[in-house]
């Protein structure tokens, strides 16, 4: 197992494409193993090193999946969401306790303006003129001169190369390092597990904030020193158009991208002709098998659906490439880490499809996190006997199929995005004319899940649903914003007293 990146990346060869992107030149991988060492010099000459936390807000593309690379080689990385509002960007950057944020130049992010309140040092993206896909250099925006990095050069094994947020169900998100050893591992995991080779071409279409697009759509093909297009994003009416460009062998994407490429599949039939792909895959959310039947009828290809999550680096479970056997409806094998079902008293249970085979999926292997940073209590929590708890609910079957039958957590999964329903209650509870509100997730024919909230309004106050979604969307993300908000006199509880967000929407007759 090849515990560092600057190994894994060494795989591809030195005049062979490694990242490129609509109407642009590739850059090798030599360039981009070049590029790589020039950038962490460049941190490394501003006094930032190993273990250093580099905030990046960049829109999606070739600069992005080479910048995180890199300082994904050789300090912390946290890439972020440039869709997030200022109020977010302070919380992450203060929260991460970032040292440098990258930017690109002539950016307008909000994030800017915060990391100068917070102190944080900001470092330009500038892409020279006509340089091929993916290539940068980093220029501080101040001429201050620092001390060289106390820990310079390529990350060791048990160096943090990434942090990430996950969404808390019960309390404010959590952070997850994720150590060189773990991306190392999940890399390696997924390119034996789709065999990627250096004749296979990625069209990358996830978001690069995201451990699914990072880990699975760029990292593990890079890997087998094969090539990733990278698209500034999905785009249902430019895909054919792209895939046409790139020649790819395969794609990675969420249930509602792919169900957006089939609706558009039979105007483009003379494009997937020329470009047969070796396989699709999903991921970050359970598929409709009606949809996999339909995907693999359209591509004459297989879909390999798989089962992630950031704290497991992405890829747990996978289901195999022909001609093993691919069980549509199930997130596949155990394809990395080992993965079991404990019951509530630890013991773990045989396999088997029945109610008394039912349990929490838990996991554990070299991609797993460590644990949560600065979080005990979340550790007590999300650890048992050296496993690590999902939070989600399964069944394995007799040949080690798992089947994921519901979710402890209360997360709303939003078409593979994550939304935390405390951090919503709390947005809305500031509003003036709100007294109580709880969030839950209500069924989505194509999301999966769609983010709906019960309000309680203050006595004599008025708000409508269109005034408190204008609410919601000026403090956070668009996908956080609750597309139903129902206006009650009280408060559904279950038998208890307590909140009960799962089956609420139920109960209230949504979806």
């Amino acid at each position: 197992m090849t515990p560092t990146l600057k190994d894994l990346l060494a795989a591809g060869a030195d005049a062979s494409p490694a990242l490129s992107a609509p109407g642009r030149e590739p850059i090798s991988h030599g360039e981009l193993r070049a590029l790589i060492q020039r950038t962490l010099d460049t941190l490394n000459g501003l006094g930032i090193g190993r273990n250093d936390r580099v905030a990046i807000v960049l829109n999606n593309g070739p600069e992005m999946a080479a910048c995180y690379m890199a300082c994904a080689s050789g300090v912390t990385s946290a890439p972020l969401n440039p869709a997030y509002r200022a109020d977010e960007f302070e919380f992450y950057l203060s929260d991460l306790n970032a040292k440098a944020l990258i930017v690109e130049q002539g950016s307008t992010s909000p994030a800017i303006e915060v990391a100068v309140k917070l102190g944080v040092r900001l470092i330009d993206l500038v892409v020279p003129e006509g340089a091929p896909a993916g290539a940068f250099t980093l220029v501080a925006r101040d001429a201050r001169v620092e001390t060289p990095a106390a820990h310079p050069g390529y990350a060791e094994p048990d160096d943090v190369s990434m942090v990430l947020h996950t969404s808390g169900t019960t309390s404010r998100p959590k952070i997850v390092p994720l150590s060189q050893r773990n991306l190392a591992a999940s890399a390696t995991h997924i390119r034996n597990t789709l065999q990627f080779t250096a004749a296979d071409c990625g069209l990358n279409i996830m978001p690069l904030f995201h451990i699914h697009g990072l880990i699975a759509g760029v990292l593990a093909p890079l890997a087998a020193g094969s090539q990733v297009y990278c698209t500034p994003g999905f785009n249902a009416l430019k895909f054919f158009g792209w895939m046409d460009e790139a020649h790819p062998t395969w794609y990675t994407a969420v249930p509602t991208m792919h169900q957006a490429i089939v609706s558009r599949a039979s105007k483009n039939t003379d494009i997937i002709a020329r470009h047969p792909l070796r396989f699709l895959r999903s991921s970050s959310s359970s598929m409709p098998p009606q949809v996999i039947k339909e995907l693999e009828a359209v591509f004459q290809a297989p879909l390999i659906e798989s089962y992630g999550m950031t704290e497991a680096t992405h890829q747990m479970a996978s289901n195999p490439l022909p001609p093993a056997v691919r069980k549509p409806g199930t997130v596949g094998k155990a394809a990395g880490p080992e993965v079991a079902i404990m019951a509530e008293d630890g013991t773990l249970l045989p396999r088997g499809t029945g109610i008394e085979n039912t349990g929490e999926i838990v996991i554990r292997g070299p991609n797993v996190t460590a644990g949560y940073e600065n979080n005990p209590k979340a550790n007590a929590e999300g650890f048992r006997d050296g496993w690590f708890r999902t939070g989600d609910q399964g069944v394995m079957d007799e040949d080690g199929f798992v089947s994921i039958t519901g979710r402890l957590k209360e997360i709303i999964n939003r078409g593979g995005e994550k939304v935390s329903p405390r951090e919503v209650d709390e947005i809305l509870m500031d509003h003036p004319g709100v007294a109580q509100v709880v969030c839950f997730g209500m069924p989505h024919a194509k999301l999966g899940e769609e983010v709906a909230a019960v309000v309680v309004l203050r006595e004599g106050q008025q708000a409508t649903e269109r005034e408190l979604q204008t609410f919601v969307g000026a403090r956070a993300a668009d996908y956080k914003v609750p597309k139903k908000i129902l206006f009650m006199d009280e408060i559904p509880k279950g038998a208890t007293g307590k909140l009960q967000r799962i089956g609420l929407a139920q109960k209230l007759g949504l979806g």
